[in-house]
């Protein structure tokens, strides 16, 4: 249930709601947009009485939400798109497509840096690599820990780009938190719900990737773990799902954009790196993509994907990457949308 307060409704009313809703042994979550305040009622259906909230001053009206996931169905924002800005005019949810470029994992000092200075050359607006890896084999290389964190941020103060990393357990979250300014959540954990909890007890933006065998449904309620610890910056990637087929690592389902478009207000990224596993199918599905009408993508780069220390054979190399932000930016404009390079970004985060 959602109540939708009146544009001049003042403080003193959206609290009284509050207390009504705490009355009924509910919790309360609000939403201030630009326009209006809404208010999110969670908890036992049975509790929840409309017909008192509706009576409130101030009060517009009350909407049930028929989906499980309250916080991240569409019509508790009103329609209206949430905009996550993770930093240096980094906004997912606008006009703007922002790319996240980077290795799998973070290699050493030299190599971070010189990948970091290439993303920014290739005009992709925010660095990612990993310093904690989950990994199938507990013998293959998990990372450098907080010496990798040390390192994205040192990245991160010669070039501006924000830089987002994943994070493993929830005792792992502020020291992440600490250091980055997107948190990832990766497949393997879309279902561990004392991290999601914990990354939405954080104020940092969190990358949400969606399980491999997970569906929509169990995504966006999921989601929801994020929403409901007081988080309202998720952002949703698709990064394929495990089927039957294997000329691909993953099968890349891009028909979620439009329907998750239609299901919630939470922007969409794709990761065509994961969601095919070779290098050279990710320009055509990241354009396809972004034709498809997704917010962003998350793509994996290396200077030397041969010798790559994770995921090298799905890692395109600076120079693709340079020309697929110009083919990326033709296809943005033919749907409506903007790809452009680099901080430019910033100029245009804030167009509807």
């Amino acid at each position: 249930m959602i109540v939708v307060m009146r544009p001049d409704a003042t403080k003193q009313e959206v609290q009284h709601v509050v207390k009504l809703i705490r009355d009924l042994e509910l919790t309360e979550h609000i939403i201030e947009g630009s326009d209006l305040t809404v208010v999110a009622v969670i908890g036992d259906d049975r509790k929840k009485d409309g017909s008192v909230l509706e009576q409130a001053p101030g009060v517009d009206r009350v909407m049930k939400v028929l989906a499980p996931y309250k916080m991240a169905a569409k019509e508790t924002r009103e329609g209206k798109k949430t905009l996550v800005d993770i930093g240096g005019g980094c906004v997912f949810g606008g006009k703007h497509v922002p790319v996240i470029a980077g290795p799998c994992s973070v290699e050493d000092e030299d190599k971070i840096m010189v990948a970091a200075r290439a993303v920014k050359a290739a005009g992709a607006h925010a660095l990612r690599g990993g310093a904690f890896k989950p990994r199938t084999n507990p013998y293959a290389f998990q990372g450098h820990g907080e010496n990798g964190l040390k390192m994205l941020a040192a990245a991160r103060a010669e070039t501006g780009l924000p830089i987002v990393t994943e994070v493993l357990t929830p005792s792992e979250v502020d020291m992440v938190s600490e250091y980055a300014d997107c948190l990832q959540i990766g497949t393997r954990n879309s279902q561990n719900y004392k991290l999601l909890e914990a990354c939405g007890k954080q104020p940092k933006p969190v990358l949400f990737k969606r399980g491999m065998a997970m569906t929509i449904d169990e995504w966006l309620q999921a989601s929801e773990y994020i929403l409901a610890a007081g988080n309202p910056n998720v952002i949703l990637c698709e990064r394929g799902i495990r089927t039957f087929e294997d000329h691909t690592r993953n099968t890349l389902s891009l028909s979620v954009v439009p329907e998750l478009q239609f299901r919630t207000h939470l922007p969409i990224v794709i990761d065509p790196s994961h969601g095919t596993g070779h290098a050279r199918l990710v320009p055509a599905m990241a354009k396809a993509a972004i034709a498809a009408g997704c917010d962003g993508l998350a793509i994996e780069m290396h200077q030397d994907p041969q010798h790559a220390l994770t995921d090298g054979a799905q890692s395109i190399t600076p120079e693709v990457l340079t020309e697929l932000m110009g083919s990326l930016q033709r296809v943005a404009q033919a749907v409506d949308k903007d790809c452009s390079p680099g901080l430019a970004c910033a100029a245009q985060a804030g167009a509807r």
